[in-house]
């Protein structure tokens, strides 16, 4: 039941990847079909992160109420319509709302997702059970980045290659709603919820696909569901030491952006901003973005190894030296190389902060936690293409990176300061009560 639940949540987030770098791949291709410049581009770039922003802060707290399971249902049905209605955009306008509703159901993704498997992945595992999902997750980017350099200069049946690319999104999230529909409740959820006896099955049915003999669920143990509960699990936020990781959540959220989709979503301009043609940058970036599922299956022994968040202060510090890089080098090999290991230490740092969010807070407020603060997350990169590609235009590829440098540092001081430790142990004995 394991592998089944990572290959479920990892289709699934493959397609929340494929959303989102979905906007790097056509942005330069809708320059020219809809003739987008300036504000336009920057609304179309930001439009689905501002979508993802209202979707994770709504979607994580619906988790808490409703379920991980039913969440997981919702938004996948709700991306998949809304990327199938932004095929058949005919204008900026009409396309840029379209976007931005597809990210409604895509930013719910990751805060569902993280909570998920948070609660059913036993802790000796967890970190590289987790990063299966992630990895799988990541093999989007390159795929999206290849398919639409294939079909940049293509029209399947007389469609623009793009229209392809949205549809192809949502016929895809419709085929892991069918996988998805025979994954089983969080039992820890369940049992917070005080449905102990299914709470007793499902664990059941995860301990007998692993060998062993699930324990009896303590209902002593278990608080009894009340009107105020869900009130009274939100004040829990506001105490120590929750409150101190909350913050510290929101601080890392507001700037690891610039880092990790900084250049995800802005490589191709960089490299047109330095001169290189539309295909040849678009070419760059797909040989770059190799490195995110590299980097992602790497992080695989390197969470059962180094303390989560040393791995995440270590991973920010490579991303800003190999971005620098890459904005500064004229080698070609060097271009390519350069982005491979900023996209590489991308996911390593990824893949930590995923499963590292989820830890720390207690399963009744988990989803509601990591979606509030993943939700900043979205909106930053909503803001990214209007703070980075001005300083991209006015003063190049190296002050931009600068930029990006100085929001990673914050990043870093935010984790090594605030950030518990977690790695080997239980999410009880990371959450007191």
């Amino acid at each position: 039941m394991h592998r089944k639940v990572i290959v479920a949540v990892g289709l699934g987030l493959f397609f929340e990847m494929y959303e989102i770098f979905l906007s790097s791949t056509i942005s330069t291709t809708l320059k020219t079909e809809f003739g987008l410049h300036g504000t336009e581009l920057k609304l179309l770039l930001a439009s689905s992160f501002v979508g993802m922003f209202v979707g994770a802060a709504a979607f994580g707290r619906l988790a808490d109420r409703i379920g991980r399971r039913r969440a997981f249902l919702i938004n996948l049905i709700w991306f998949s319509a809304w990327s199938l209605i932004g095929a058949f955009a005919t204008d900026p306008t009409f396309l840029v709302i379209a976007r931005f509703f597809a990210g409604v159901g895509v930013g719910a993704e990751y805060p569902v997702a993280d909570s998920y498997l948070s609660d059913v992945l036993p802790k000796e595992r967890r970190g590289r059970l987790a990063s299966y999902a992630y990895t799988c997750s990541y093999l989007a980017v390159p795929f999206v980045g290849f398919l639409a350099l294939w079909l940049n200069v293509r029209s399947p049946l007389g469609i623009a290659g793009w229209r392809w690319l949205l549809a192809l999104g949502a016929v895809g999230a419709l085929i892991v709603l069918m996988l998805r529909r025979g994954l089983p409740e969080s039992p820890r959820w369940l049992a917070g919820m005080g449905r102990i006896e299914e709470a007793q099955q499902t664990l059941n049915t995860f301990a007998a696909g692993s060998g062993v003999v699930a324990a009896p669920i303590d209902e002593q143990a278990q608080e009894a569901p009340t009107p105020q509960r869900s009130g009274s699990q939100l004040f829990r936020l506001r105490r120590a030491p929750y409150r101190r990781r909350l913050a510290m959540l929101g601080v890392f959220h507001l700037f690891q952006t610039f880092g990790y989709y900084g250049f995800g979503t802005l490589a191709a301009l960089v490299l047109v901003n330095r001169g290189y043609n539309v295909t040849s940058s678009m070419l760059f970036t797909a040989l770059s973005f190799i490195g995110y599922p590299v980097g992602s299956a790497l992080a695989i022994p390197l969470l059962a190894r180094i303390e989560r968040k040393f791995l995440v202060a270590g991973s920010v510090v490579a991303i800003a030296a190999f971005g620098l890089g890459f904005a500064t080098v004229s080698s070609v090999p060097l271009i390519i190389a350069l982005g491979f290991l900023t996209t590489a230490t991308s996911n390593i740092f990824s893949n930590v902060y995923h499963v590292y969010q989820a830890e720390i807070f207690p399963t009744t407020v988990r989803a509601t936690a990591v979606g509030w603060t993943y939700s900043l997350s979205r909106l930053t990169s909503g803001a990214l293409p209007f703070v980075l590609i001005p300083v991209l235009d006015d003063h190049g590829a190296t002050a931009m990176f600068a930029v990006v440098g100085a929001a990673l540092a914050i990043v870093v001081i935010a984790v090594l300061t605030l950030g518990p430790r977690t790695s080997r142990r239980s999410l009880e004995e990371i959450n007191p009560a």
